[in-house]
């Protein structure tokens, strides 16, 4: 009987829901050099932002399952899972898939839903809003301008000075230190 407990209690965890992947810290992307810094950066030089496509498996190379399933199946991270969310240093939050700088430090507010949040982007024309009707809500999903990567979305329930709360996926993100700039 206790085998009979012990195996459906496994069998109902493997059937938990894809869309939370969890990910062990050695779970990297193939063809990621480990020297490189822990993260991509790349600003536009002049401004503006060229959108690009690219393949399934181009994305699927150089992010790990998670972040493959945030950023191009919009899919959403446990919440307060994401070392980012407590992030207290100065810096810059740039999309993890093109490297877009997206949000600063000095926009971040603690929101309390465990996803890092912020109050503005960096440049509006660096991310792009669009209605999200799924699940018998309505939203406004939050993407990257560039690469068109899930970030989260953006509601009115914000701090001022624009009362707005864009609520994101910390593994959507890299860091990049002020220094580092």
């Amino acid at each position: 009987m206790r085998f009979f407990l012990a195996f459906s209690f496994l069998l109902l965890l493997a059937c938990n829901s894809t869309s939370q992947t969890t990910v062990s810290s050695g779970d990297t992307a193939s063809g990621v050099d480990p020297s490189m810094p822990d993260y991509r950066y790349d600003p536009p030089t002049d401004g503006t932002v060229e959108e690009f496509d690219t393949t399934t498996d181009y994305w699927k190379e150089i992010l790990t399952n998670q972040e493959f399933n945030v950023l191009r199946q919009d899919g959403t991270e446990p919440s307060f899972s994401s070392p980012l969310n407590d992030n207290k240093q100065a810096g810059i939050y740039a999309c993890r898939a093109c490297g877009l700088p997206l949000f600063s430090s000095s926009t971040k507010f603690e929101s309390g839903t465990g996803w890092p949040s912020f109050y503005q982007p960096l440049e509006p024309k660096y991310v792009m809003e669009e209605v999200d009707r799924r699940y018998g809500m309505e939203r406004t999903e939050v993407s990257c301008a560039r690469c068109n990567g899930h970030l989260g979305h953006v509601f009115p329930d914000g701090p001022q000075p624009t009362g707005l709360r864009y609520c994101l996926n910390g593994v959507a993100l890299n860091f990049v230190p002020e220094a580092d700039l």
